[in-house]
C-alpha cells in the first residue's frame, strides 16, 4: 500500500466501501431466499444493531471524540460511515438542539430504481441503525424517523432522520 498514490488509495477505500456494500446486499438476499422479506429484515436488523455500535466506536476512536459528544460529534461522525463514501448525504442544523440527516442519493436505493424495482423497504432496519450509531455517539441523543420506505418519500431524498437532544 505503501506504493500507492492519493488517488489510487482513495480509489481502493471507495471500492473498500463497495465491496463490504456489495456483501451486505449479496447476504441479505441469499437471506432472503430462505426465510423471507419479513425474517431478512428482521435478522437484518439485528446485524445492524451491533455492527451500527461497533462502527461508532470505531469512528470515534479514530476521531478522538469522547462520548456524550452532543449533536456535533454525530454530525463530525457521520461524514466517517462506511456508505458515505458512496451516498450523496446532507445534514442540516436548524438549530444547536436538532440535526436533520438526509439521504440525497442511496446506493441501494438508485440500483433498484435503474432496475424498474420498488424501493427496498429499509425503514425498519434505518431505525435500528441510526438510532443506535447515535446512542453510541451520545445517550441522550433521540432518533426520529422523518421519511424511509417503504413509507412515501419526496423526489429529493430517500430517508431523512432527526436527531435532537
Amino acid at each position: 500500500m505503501e506504493k500507492l498514490s492519493r488517488g489510487q488509495l482513495e480509489y481502493l477505500l471507495k471500492d473498500f466501501a463497495k465491496r463490504w456494500l456489495a456483501h451486505d446486499g449479496l447476504w441479505f438476499q441469499e437471506v432472503e431466499k430462505i426465510y423471507g422479506l419479513d425474517e431478512a429484515i428482521r435478522i437484518d436488523a439485528g446485524a445492524w444493531e451491533h455492527f451500527t455500535i461497533n462502527e461508532a466506536q470505531r469512528i470515534m476512536d479514530f476521531l478522538g471524540i469522547e462520548p456524550g459528544g452532543g449533536l456535533p460529534a454525530l454530525k463530525e461522525a457521520l461524514h466517517y460511515r462506511l456508505y458515505a463514501l458512496l451516498n450523496r448525504q446532507e445534514l442540516i442544523e436548524s438549530d444547536k438542539n436538532k440535526l436533520v440527516f438526509r439521504m440525497v442519493d442511496c446506493r441501494v436505493q438508485s440500483a433498484r430504481k435503474r432496475k424498474n424495482l420498488p424501493d427496498f423497504p429499509c425503514r425498519p432496519v434505518g431505525l435500528v441503525e441510526f438510532s443506535g450509531f447515535a446512542r453510541t455517539i451520545d445517550s441522550r441523543i433521540k432518533t426520529r424517523c422523518l421519511h424511509c420506505p417503504p413509507g412515501e418519500h419526496p423526489e429529493d431524498s430517500y430517508c431523512a432522520w432527526e436527531f435532537t437532544i
